[in-house]
């Protein structure tokens, strides 16, 4: 079943799925503290050490979709609010939704500034690029591989991991296991690299949840101010 990551994660917290898969942006130089709070408040509540465990899936690049040429020039979110470019937004409770906000604190730019002048939010990464590619819209955010399927020009913005994630006692299950052979086959790596701006990271590899994910060591200021 297709779902944004926090549906994805609330439906396994709720035992409606047995695999769920979400993506954060990749852990750069600086540590978490260059790491957007938005990721710890929204997914930290959904994971917990010792009860789930990670699967690593790919590594993808996250950018703006844009007509062929760029005609509007945007190089970046603040570009977007600045020329009040039709903006297409995803859904609420998706990854990328999240994303978003968090590239937006990056760039300095309310997440209000980007207008969607009317346009619904979209479901999908295919559905954003296809609004695009339509003329309905002037740029959304959404992986580079949406935006080649619809010859879109692609903007790159930030590099995240796309982890799978299921309860400690389900890598155990044969479909599980199953999965994570198929993921650290040679078949899968190949038909990751034929995708543009995707690439295997440790896939069908089961990950430490709190080395992998950045922002998972995070405290609020609140939080540290109580500690002290």
């Amino acid at each position: 079943r297709f779902a944004g990551s926090l549906d994805a994660l609330r439906a396994l917290d709720a035992g409606r799925c047995v695999v769920a898969g979400f993506h954060v942006p990749v852990l750069q130089a600086g540590g978490p503290a260059k790491v957007s709070q938005l990721f710890a408040a929204q997914l930290k509540p959904l994971l917990k050490p010792g009860r789930h465990k990670l699967i690593g899936g790919a590594r993808r690049l996250q950018g703006l979709m844009v007509a062929k040429g760029n005609p509007l020039h945007l190089q970046g979110l603040a570009d977007v609010a600045a020329l009040r470019a039709r903006f297409v937004h995803r859904q609420a409770g998706s990854g990328t939704r999240l994303l978003l906000e968090h590239l937006c604190q990056q760039a300095r730019v309310a997440p209000a500034q980007l207008v969607g002048h009317g346009l619904p939010d979209e479901d999908s990464h295919l559905a954003v690029a296809a609004a695009v590619a339509s003329g309905a819209g002037d740029a959304g955010l959404g992986i580079a591989a949406a935006a080649s399927h619809f010859g879109l020009d692609f903007v790159p913005l930030v590099e995240e991991d796309y982890f799978l994630v299921c309860l400690q006692d389900a890598l155990e299950q044969p479909p599980v296991q199953l999965l994570r052979q198929v993921l650290q086959g040679q078949a899968w790596r190949d038909t990751v690299a034929s995708l543009p701006g995707y690439a295997a990271a440790h896939s069908g590899e089961v990950l430490s949840l709190t080395r992998a994910l950045p922002w998972w060591h995070f405290r609020s200021p609140r939080a540290a101010a109580r500690t002290r």
